[in-house]
């Protein structure tokens, strides 16, 4: 579940002119933890993590970063001591923060040497990180010629160069396919068994069931929930879902006869159909005469709880018969802070040096 929180959320409203993006929103971030956001787009996520690291200034409210010291635990603001806290966290955006003409290894550090590390400190950490990411027989590639995961995971690298107690990411894993979205997610599970407190955003909600220790759900620019995922599903989908798959799979003719056998909630999903339901047992009963009566064989059959997808879906039922003016994250982009420091046009030469 994690430790004590690290992060202090307190009360925070974020406003665009007159539009709201974050309204009065509290919650704290706990060491050791992997916390995902989701939200709808444009329902502030990406707003919210760059607030976190002090990128955007609140309208109201304040974020606080606990640092251990040996005077003792100080909550740090993250506006005000921006220059002390940044050395604390590791940011990867959504736009990659690395240098495609630079290698691999070139671009560790470089990033290191933003960091202020020494030689050595680069050196080790760097090799540590080309084996976490899978990246050391490409260390002397050039970015440009990475693939997108490779790309993804040397992004991630990058963020991490100098051994940060926290890591924050927005949308890990976006425009991947399955296979490389996998990895990346394996990748943050590593990272985390270390000890690193994770902080990111995603779409793909099934992931983060089995990945995060807890979910945090924007809706209508406030906090609609924040739990671990069990709990989510427990407490937001009091039905069953029932799985099914059949041959030869007229599924659209079954929808319709399902429905008329008073199954109301029944949708594609994935090769089958998905059946919501308060009563699995006597619905099961009437799927199975249905199947029987249109010749439809049983290929397979499960029965649970409702997935994030499911959740998340009836949150943003309830909002919708309640919203007036949809929400825009209508932040400006946002480039990292190492990413500003690029201005300098520091030379492949002399990242070498």
């Amino acid at each position: 579940m994690g430790g004590e929180a690290v992060f202090l959320v307190k009360n925070v409203t974020k406003r665009y002119g007159s539009r709201t993006v974050l309204d009065s929103i509290t919650f704290d971030i706990r060491q050791g933890e992997i916390l995902g956001l989701i939200g709808a787009s444009g329902a502030g996520k990406t707003t919210l993590l760059h607030m976190l690291v002090g990128f955007v200034p609140s309208s109201a409210g304040d974020i606080l970063l606990r640092e251990t010291t040996p005077a003792g635990t100080l909550d740090r603001n993250v506006l005000r001591d921006q220059r002390r806290i940044s050395r604390l966290y590791g940011f990867a955006s959504q736009v990659p923060s690395f240098y495609e003409r630079l290698t691999v290894l070139e671009n560790l550090t470089y990033f290191g040497h933003m960091y202020a590390l020494s030689a050595d400190a680069i050196a080790k950490n760097a090799d540590t990180l080309l084996g976490l990411m899978g990246l050391k027989s490409s260390a002397h590639l050039l970015a440009q010629h990475l693939s997108g995961g490779m790309k993804r995971r040397l992004d991630i690298a990058c963020a991490l160069i100098h051994d940060p107690a926290i890591l924050i990411l927005d949308e890990p894993t976006a425009d991947l396919d399955p296979v490389l979205r996998a990895h990346v997610w394996d990748v943050i599970k590593h990272i985390n068994a270390r000890g690193t407190t994770v902080i990111l955003s995603s779409h793909h909600l099934n992931d983060l069931d089995a990945l995060c220790s807890r979910i945090a759900i924007l809706k209508d620019g406030k906090l609609a929930a924040i739990d671990t995922p069990e709990a989510l599903k427990s407490r937001y989908s009091r039905t069953q879902e029932l799985h099914i798959e059949t041959f030869p799979g007229d599924y659209d003719t079954l929808i319709k006869k399902l429905r008329e056998d008073r199954i109301a909630d029944i949708s594609r999903s994935g090769t089958g159909l998905a059946i919501r339901t308060q009563n699995a047992e006597a619905v099961l009963t009437r799927v199975l005469a249905t199947l029987k009566r249109h010749n439809e064989s049983l290929l397979d059959l499960k029965l649970g709880k409702p997935n994030l997808d499911s959740v998340f879906v009836t949150i943003h039922r309830t909002a919708s018969a309640e919203l007036t003016v949809p929400p825009v994250d209508s932040a400006p982009p946002i480039r990292p802070v190492a990413k500003d420091h690029a201005l300098l046009r520091v030379e492949r030469k002399a990242v070498r040096r």
